[in-house]
């Protein structure tokens, strides 16, 4: 029998053969203006690509080599513009059915589309769910399964001739990503505990301390900070004193799981445990922080396997009653709350929405607001939009158009959950393009999402945040944003000819391995 061992990313129990099977995104993905495929940034089992991603990404090369060499630009330069982002969703269209608004003249038209980008750059986006890791972490497993290939021998010759460094989920490229090669403005900053201190992405010193650098070399308030809460943990309740003492987070951040990797079954809590967070909640009012965003949702493809004491913790079957309780406290449920989709198929999985509507734990979210009679729960979707964005566009229209008409477009929030997803630009240009199909709308009673800037987009992308932030929304699209030294610094960069990589950089999976 196979040892089994604790997978360092994923944090549950597999074999040799099993923690072969990912391999690293920014080695091995096709660097499409899109993702051909799903990209895990460690809370779920990527799932293998699809064969209409494979079509998506064959049609891409063809066209794009077309293009490219018609207007004299190798592939590469071609994808990185914003006539090959174009092109992508093109072709997704071509194999998914029309979903995005897109013609394949944007792809022809270089300048067209170029000229299509520079009047919505200035569009208000306010990402809440961003990431990167501390300059000392030094946990060489966020590299992914490669490593664990070479290592038991399934792939010996994997990394040769790639070298790997951890410089690619730290500060420096993270500015790079969010504020350089994206229209993002403003980024909510995210970090996430570990059952093992040393497995904390950022304290939220680092938290505080990376804010407090780029607002200062703005000179504008580009960026925020959660507080991560580790209810149950010792000493959990001094720290939130201390937070709000010293570093006064603009909101918290909390995994009712315990932890986001192997959450241990004593850690594990719930929203709506009076005795435990009902304090906190009191508390936090009294501070006037009155946001918190909880992780729900993704988890491991087994989840009720690997975490039988701990899986129902993530769903979202404790937010009715804590919301209800807490009027004045905002609780934001990130991932929107799915239910892992690389549980069925994304046929099977669009299938079960159109038979009678239910989309696992999202659905469960979005009437809670009825349910319960409440308008303080909120509904982000990063990666929950991204993963099904790539994997079948139309589910992905249905659980956006699903939480608007059943939350209310005031009460769902942009999130990407980059830079694991590499430059948030792919996933604002696909929200830009988007719409949910007619015959769906009409199914299901929904209004169309509207074009790129339409007030139901425009409230997604940066609206809704602000109102939770108290961000003045008028002063940031006026000078304060368009004329701070970050706007100037990406004016240079553009200036420059620097352009996107398409690099994403969680992992995939290892197709070969999977079938071998």
């Amino acid at each position: 029998m196979t040892d089994q061992k604790r997978h360092p990313i994923f944090g549950v129990q597999l074999s040799d053969r099993e923690m072969a099977q990912t391999l690293p995104a920014q080695r091995n993905a096709f660097r499409g203006p899109v993702p051909t495929q799903v990209v895990s940034n460690g809370e779920y089992n990527p799932p293998p690509q699809t064969g209409q991603q494979r079509q998506v990404e064959g049609l891409i090369k063809e066209l794009a080599d077309q293009h490219a060499g018609r207007l004299g630009l190798d592939r590469r330069r071609f994808m990185a513009s914003s006539a090959g982002m174009a092109l992508a969703f093109f072709a997704m269209n071509k194999v998914f059915g029309p979903i995005f608004e897109v013609g394949e003249a944007e792809a022809r038209d270089i300048d067209a589309a170029s000229e299509r980008a520079q009047k919505l750059s200035g569009q208000f986006i306010f990402d809440v769910q961003t990431h990167f890791v501390h300059d000392a972490f030094d946990k060489e497993g966020m590299l992914t399964g490669a490593k664990w290939a070479v290592d038991v021998g399934a792939n010996p010759d994997l990394l040769k001739g790639m070298p790997l460094t951890l410089a690619i989920y730290k500060f420096e490229n993270y500015v790079k990503e969010m504020f350089l090669d994206s229209d993002t403005k403003v980024a909510l900053l995210s970090g996430a505990p570990g059952d093992d201190p040393s497995w904390w992405f950022l304290t939220n010193d680092n938290i505080k301390q990376a804010v407090d650098t780029i607002n200062n070399v703005a000179g504008s308030r580009r960026m925020l900070g959660h507080f991560v809460i580790t209810p149950k943990y010792p000493n959990w309740m001094e720290e939130v004193d201390r937070a709000i003492a010293t570093l006064r987070p603009a909101s918290w951040k909390a995994y009712t799981l315990g932890a986001p990797f192997y959450p241990p079954s004593n850690f594990s809590w719930r929203l709506d445990d009076e005795k435990l967070m009902y304090p906190f909640y009191e508390k936090s009012l009294k501070a006037g922080i009155h946001t918190i965003c909880i992780h729900k949702g993704i988890m491991p493809k087994d989840y009720e396997q690997s975490f039988p004491d701990t899986w129902r913790h993530a769903t979202p079957d404790d937010v009715g009653k804590a919301a209800k309780d807490w009027p004045k406290m905002n609780f934001v449920i990130y991932h929107a709350a799915i239910r892992p989709f690389a549980w069925n198929t994304p046929e099977q999985e669009m299938a079960e929405f159109e038979r009678d509507g239910y989309i696992r734990w999202v659905t469960d979210l979005a009437r809670i607001p009825q349910q319960y009679g409440v308008s303080n729960v909120y509904a982000e979707i990063g990666t929950t939009f991204a993963s099904t964005c790539v994997t079948n566009p139309r589910f992905c229209a249905a659980v956006v158009g699903q939480l608007v008409h059943m939350m209310g477009a005031d009460h769902v929030v942009w999130g990407t959950d980059s830079v694991f997803w590499g430059s948030p630009q792919w996933q604002i240009e696909a929200m830009r393009r988007i719409e949910i199909p007619e015959e769906m709308r009409k199914k299901h009673g929904w209004q169309p999402l509207g074009g790129p800037d339409s007030p139901t987009k425009r409230a997604i992308f940066g609206l809704n945040s602000a109102r939770l932030y108290q961000y003045d929304v008028a002063h940031a699209q006026g000078p304060a944003l368009a004329g701070d030294k970050l706007a100037a610094i990406k004016e240079e960069y553009r200036r420059q000819g620097s352009e996107r990589s398409n690099a994403y950089y969680g992992y995939i999976a290892n197709t070969q391995a999977l079938e071998a």
